[in-house]
């Protein structure tokens, strides 16, 4: 899969045929007209004088336009590889929301009352909580939750259903599994369905769901998008105009935007997220071998690893500049006595360090969490269950700090266990 695209004359700081890493940097910037700023300007103003009624020079509401929120909202759509072009879509079908919730939330607007949604089972903890304890209310969606990483399963609850809309995560959050992106977008697509696919964990940097045949791409970009653990957000991409023209009528009118400090935040996390992506995803790769081998540990989970059972499928749809690369969280089993493993997960996560106790994931600081109690706790408990979301299971989100260290907290961790 290239990571090379040709970009339009409307992105002049662009080279004709540019990498990844250099779009992390430059996609769909423009420096500023008046100053020549390198970085655009935080644009607070909510509103913009207009010459004559109706006549201005293309802002008029912050809520609708806003210059910092555009210049966001084009990089990203750039390393997803949209293919729009700015003439054609102004922010090249990107869309910037005040959290990853909205984002979720702005894209089931695509669906009409009473439709079916056809849901990975395992899902981040809101994106459960919107729709079953929010939507089906609200909406009267029917929400059918499939291990979309089971094909057979896939086109048969697809076929059944005939669901309007189709949502992926992938990797899954906390469970790791991994979905076919091609082929279940392409099952979606033959039954009339948008396929939505929640990118965040694998960031463009790994995964283009575009590429692969999804309609959207959905982002928390408040993990590893921003980085740095100071910014809430969420975005939608999409390549295609129809929808592009419908997700700007429904974030204008539901206008659960993205403020121009969180966007300012957000493009500069992007303009590193390259570099950071290398690291996370190298120190995660030997920390989750280590882990493997540790006499505490039940068992990991990491794409990764030879022992997942779809690292051949993350190998191929998972890569950093054309080579593997599986990306920076694990999830690990702890070895419990008789109890259920609480115990154990609690004394190891009292005694960790470096690891932050922290909800969230993604930034350039490791955080380590217990789904059950804290991200996952929404989820119905016979739900987690079945999913395997267990007392023992711990998530580990890997940072940026030297692997070294991070194993020595680890290690001491564990021994507390």
């Amino acid at each position: 899969m290239s990571t090379v695209t040709q970009h339009s004359a409307s992105t002049p700081s662009q080279t004709s045929a540019s990498h990844l890493a250099t779009d992390c940097i430059h996609g769909g910037q423009h420096t500023d007209p008046t100053t020549g700023a390198v970085m655009p300007p935080i644009y607070t103003s909510s509103t913009f004088v207009q010459e004559s009624p109706g006549v201005h020079k293309g802002f008029e509401y912050s809520r609708s336009h806003n210059v910092t929120r555009f210049a966001f909202e084009r990089c990203i759509a750039s390393l997803e590889r949209s293919g729009l072009s700015e003439e054609s879509e102004r922010t090249c079908g990107g869309f910037a929301f005040a959290s990853g919730l909205a984002s979720i939330g702005t894209a089931l607007e695509l669906m009409d009352c009473g439709d079916t949604i056809v849901c990975m089972d395992d899902v981040y903890g809101g994106t459960n909580r919107l729709l079953n304890r929010v939507r089906k209310r609200s909406a009267g969606y029917k929400v059918v939750h499939v291990d979309l990483s089971d094909a057979t399963k896939a086109e048969a609850a697809i076929r059944q259903h005939k669901p309007r809309m189709v949502w992926l995560e992938t990797p899954t959050n906390p469970t790791l599994k991994l979905v076919d992106v091609a082929a279940i977008c392409a099952q979606a697509r033959a039954a009339g369905a948008i396929s939505v696919v929640d990118n965040t964990f694998a960031t463009p940097m790994l995964t283009r769901p575009i590429e692969l045949g999804a309609d959207i791409v959905m982002h928390s970009t408040t993990k590893y998008v921003g980085g740095h653990s100071d910014t809430v957000g969420g975005a939608l991409v999409t390549g295609s105009a129809e929808l592009a023209e419908r997700l700007r009528f429904l974030q204008n009118a539901i206008g659960s935007v993205m403020g121009p400090f969180d966007a300012y935040l957000s493009l500069r996390g992007l303009k590193t997220m390259h570099v950071r992506m290398e690291r996370h995803c190298a120190s995660a790769l030997e920390l989750a071998r280590r882990l493997e081998k540790h006499s505490k540990v039940a068992k990991v989970v990491y794409p990764g690893l030879a022992s997942h059972p779809q690292h051949a499928l993350a190998s191929r749809q998972m890569r950093l500049d054309g080579k593997p690369a599986y990306g920076g969280m694990i999830t690990i089993f702890l070895k419990s006595g008789s109890g259920s493993g609480m115990a154990e997960s609690r004394r190891f996560l009292e005694n960790v360090h470096l690891f932050a106790l922290a909800e969230s994931l993604g930034g350039v600081e490791s955080l380590i969490e217990h789904p059950a109690i804290m991200t996952h706790a929404s989820v119905p408990e016979a739900m987690r269950a079945e999913l395997g979301i267990s007392d023992a299971l711990v998530r580990l989100s890997v940072g940026i700090e030297h692997v070294e260290d991070l194993w020595n907290d680890l290690e001491h961790g564990l021994s507390k266990v």
